[in-house]
């Protein structure tokens, strides 16, 4: 019987209330990383936003200051460093016509974005933005943004238009569906 005794002391184990505990702090730890996921998401967003609203912005200075749209210029000598327009712009004619980044060196020569030349501007996503005449469903000048998670596209375009991919002021190339990457075009 002593035999017994010695070997029922001898086994110790966890308890019930020592394993919730572990479980607690498991779950507490796995919490707060998928809340960290979830807030650098909404930081990333929220910049995106932020930096289109920046290009908007530059884009609207620069045609109260000079009278027309940027890339749209016949003078070579506007504005004043310009020598992507020396043969004329696209005859004001109220179109982002170009694709050759005309528009952003003009944005960048007017002091109103950051950097030089022609270099399209990154975004938060790891994708570029520049603006553009599209001629889709509605023909505009548009803040031409890609390679975006389409369940980011949605949650702007809900957040800030029709959530519809093809309607409104935001619109992509495509539905919404998860995984996918999508350009998005947010109207000028």
């Amino acid at each position: 019987m002593k035999v017994f005794n010695k070997l029922k002391k001898s086994q110790a184990g966890f308890t019930l209330v020592e394993i919730a505990i572990v479980m607690i702090i498991i779950g507490l730890l796995i919490g707060g990383v998928l809340k960290g996921k979830a807030m650098i998401q909404n930081a990333k967003v929220k910049r995106l936003v932020s930096d289109v609203d920046k290009m908007r912005a530059a884009v609207l200075t620069y045609q109260d200051k000079y009278g027309m749209l940027p890339g749209d210029e016949n003078d070579p000598n506007t504005p004043p460093g310009d020598t992507f327009n020396a043969g004329g712009g696209n005859a004001n004619n109220g179109r982002f016509d170009e694709q050759d980044g005309r528009e952003l060196e003009d944005l960048r020569l007017a002091g109103l974005l950051p950097g030089t030349g022609t270099t399209l501007v990154n975004h938060s996503f790891g994708g570029t933005m520049r603006v553009d005449w599209i001629g889709v469903s509605g023909n505009n000048n548009y803040i031409y943004l890609t390679n975006i998670p389409s369940e980011v596209c949605l949650e702007i375009d809900s957040k800030y238009d029709d959530g519809v991919f093809n309607t409104g002021e935001i619109r992509a190339n495509g539905n919404y569906n998860p995984g996918n990457i999508r350009a998005l075009g947010w109207t000028l």
